[in-house]
């Protein structure tokens, strides 16, 4: 399971794409809030713009249907709670959480997204083709860790004591007497 995920995290960091606008409809709530809110009007036309007409649309739709959804059938755990103005206007409620600035949001959003990611809550993406590659692993870190592992379980001992000979004890006061180089130069 570690493995897995550790295979989904690299291939996020080997593909940023994944974070691209098409991303939004993954939770339109959720990029309204965090990201779209920040948003200047040139931003907003431009980002509608690269996704056409029929991508803005649907953008539209699946936000409006999902705030829909979200009063329909309150979710306790979802980021975000919906209510109804006495206009009809369908608002989120601002909580505490609530980002600051643009750059807190595009944060929250990336995070977001990579945890849902990680856990395989992308139904779009086939996870089969990354979880099961190999070249998603990370043998840098690997080997740090059988390293680590390895030398970890050493116990410091000192190389004449396992010989047996001079070095293993016994100067006054019970400490080492040390004979040989020492190991500083001296010219």
């Amino acid at each position: 399971r570690i493995r897995v995920k550790n295979r989904r995290k690299r291939y996020l960091d080997l593909h940023p794409e994944y974070f691209g606008p098409s991303l939004e409809l993954a939770d339109p709530m959720l990029y309204d809030r965090l990201v779209r809110r920040f948003q200047s009007a040139a931003e907003r036309r431009a980002e509608g713009l690269a996704r056409g007409y029929s991508g803005r649309l649907e953008a539209d739709l699946l936000r409006s249907e999902a705030k829909l959804d979200a009063l329909a059938h309150p979710d306790p755990s979802a980021h975000l709670t919906y209510r109804r103005r006495a206009t009809g206007e369908i608002v989120s409620e601002e909580g505490d959480d609530a980002p600051r600035s643009k750059v807190e949001g595009l944060a929250r959003w990336r995070e977001v997204m990579e945890t849902r990611f990680l856990n395989g809550g992308d139904a779009e993406f086939e996870y089969a083709d990354v979880d099961a590659s190999e070249k998603y692993d990370d043998w840098a870190e690997e080997e740090r860790e059988r390293e680590e592992a390895y030398f970890g379980g050493e116990e410091p001992a000192w190389v004449l004591d396992e010989i047996g000979e001079e070095g293993g004890g016994g100067g006054e006061g019970g400490g080492r007497v040390v004979v040989g180089e020492t190991g500083v130069q001296d010219y």
